[in-house]
């Protein structure tokens, strides 16, 4: 039997797995490896405080370090990519945060890019990472809607606040390509799209995509 991608939600909202379930596997066409997914539970609630991000980063490794041996590849579904650094040091499978990923497809698609961030408390944390990565410059602005991680892919909840933060980013920030910057908020990336009428990224499909393309170059190894 193929060895999976095994997509990882390093927060306890089950919930939310489901969501990116559904998005994933809407993708994976029939000779894909296959895949499987798992809630880490590393905090109660979704990743906010560098504190939260902490403990997941410990949660991931652990889980990639118990299943390497039968593993194609990990995608750790958390826009802050716990772990990342870590699971690639345990790991000779390839392992895609979900964070880099949309950046990633947003730049091949834009040249400035605005992020909608679920709260304001994990905004500081994306920052050092975008200025990590040396795409700072790249970043028109990043803005919240206020809203929970478990909330943020409610469209009753959300759509509104992230059709407004989206047009926000693009009006008055200068964005032209715009990163949901939460994996809850999947769902809703085609409706926010078409009222936006630039492009939207959900980082779990860039990951996903990206996951299913590297395993089909190494033949699902």
């Amino acid at each position: 039997m193929t060895a999976p991608i095994y997509f990882l939600n390093p927060n306890g909202l089950a919930d939310v797995t489901r969501d990116i379930e559904r998005t994933v596997r809407a993708l994976r066409a029939g000779d894909d490896a296959p895949v499987a997914f798992d809630t880490l539970y590393a905090v109660p609630g979704g990743i906010e405080t560098q504190r939260d991000a902490d403990r997941a980063a410990v949660a991931v490794a652990d889980f990639v370090e118990q299943h390497d041996a039968h593993a194609a590849a990990f995608v750790i579904a958390c826009f802050s990519d716990p772990g990342l650094h870590a699971a690639r040091e345990i790991t000779r499978r390839p392992v895609i945060g979900i964070g880099a990923a949309a950046m990633a497809s947003a730049l091949a698609l834009g040249s400035r890019v605005g992020v909608i961030a679920a709260g304001t408390r994990g905004m500081p944390r994306h920052w050092r990472a975008y200025h990590a990565a040396r795409i700072g410059a790249a970043v028109a602005g990043e803005r919240a809607v206020g809203l929970s991680v478990e909330e943020s892919g409610n469209r009753a909840l959300a759509l509104d606040k992230l059709i407004a933060t989206g047009r926000a980013l693009c009006e008055t920030d200068g964005a032209d390509a715009i990163v949901l910057g939460c994996a809850g908020m999947t769902p809703l990336r085609a409706e926010l799209e078409a009222a936006l009428g630039v492009p939207v990224i959900d980082p779990c499909s860039s990951a996903a995509a990206l996951a299913f393309a590297v395993c089909r170059e190494r033949g699902g190894a």
